[in-house]
């Protein structure tokens, strides 16, 4: 199994604290109990080249440990930082410690994927309920693939071939109105060959005219699918896009 990144973060955090220690004196803190504040953590003199970069190591290793999945036992994981790096024997071995880390990831993963399959199956009958009424409304046209589209300006110019490098203006929503995209946001129209996009973009602007403007009401096999896209767009969702297209680029 692959280590995750931030397990990789910490490994090396821990590494590098505990290397070239000036001390192998027990420290007599008492670590806090499990979901103590850490409002009361006592400063420290950053006096020398090894206070300074001891500290800085010590900001990127609770950086890392904020992308853990799973909720740490804080007790449990500063006696454990503390034992190594006194050099004192752990709790547990080496091996011990590599086998229950990838024990709760894959339990983890398992959990995020079940989850994703119940978002991506959940999506799938949202949207074919959409389109299904959607396909009812005056102006809606379905193709064969399944796409749907409504003229909302005709164009005049010519219409685009698949290996065109077209010029657009766009907005992308979800069923439920939320915009995950938009050229109008960002002030300035995007080019891209037609071939290069997803499927319901190449087919849905060859039915419309330069200087028109398409709505396209995409399922999810002719979008992203069951991978889904960026934060916004999950599983299987159906999208919707209002697209201008502004001219065919030689």
């Amino acid at each position: 199994m692959k280590t995750p990144h931030y397990l990789l973060a910490a490994t090396a955090a821990l590494l590098i604290a505990g290397c070239d220690q000036p001390s192998k004196a027990k420290a007599t803190a008492t670590p806090p109990a499990t979901g103590a504040s850490s409002a009361a953590t006592e400063a420290v003199a950053l006096t020398s080249d090894a206070s300074k970069f001891s500290y800085a190591v010590g900001m990127n290793f609770g950086s890392s440990l904020q992308r853990f999945p799973v909720k740490l036992d804080k007790a449990a994981l500063l006696a454990a930082v503390q034992a190594s790096i006194n050099g004192e024997k752990t709790q547990l071995t080496p091996k011990e410690a590599q086998t229950i880390i990838q024990s709760v990831m894959k339990k983890q993963q398992e959990k995020a994927m079940f989850k994703r399959k119940a978002k991506g199956e959940k999506n799938k009958k949202e949207g074919a309920a959409f389109l299904a009424e959607n396909a009812k409304k005056e102006g809606v046209h379905t193709t064969a693939s399944g796409l749907q589209y409504m003229i909302l300006r005709e164009g005049d110019g010519p219409s685009p071939k698949p290996t065109d490098t077209v010029k657009v203006n766009y907005k992308g929503t979800l069923i439920d109105g939320t915009v995950f995209d938009s050229s109008y946001d960002r002030g300035q129209p995007i080019s891209f060959p037609l071939n290069g996009v997803i499927k319901g973009w190449t087919e849905g602007l060859q039915l419309t005219k330069v200087g028109g403007k398409i709505r396209l009401f995409i399922p999810s096999d002719l979008a992203y699918g069951s991978r889904g896209a960026g934060g916004k767009i999950g599983p299987n969702a159906t999208l919707i896009f209002d697209v201008e297209l502004l001219g065919i680029e030689q």
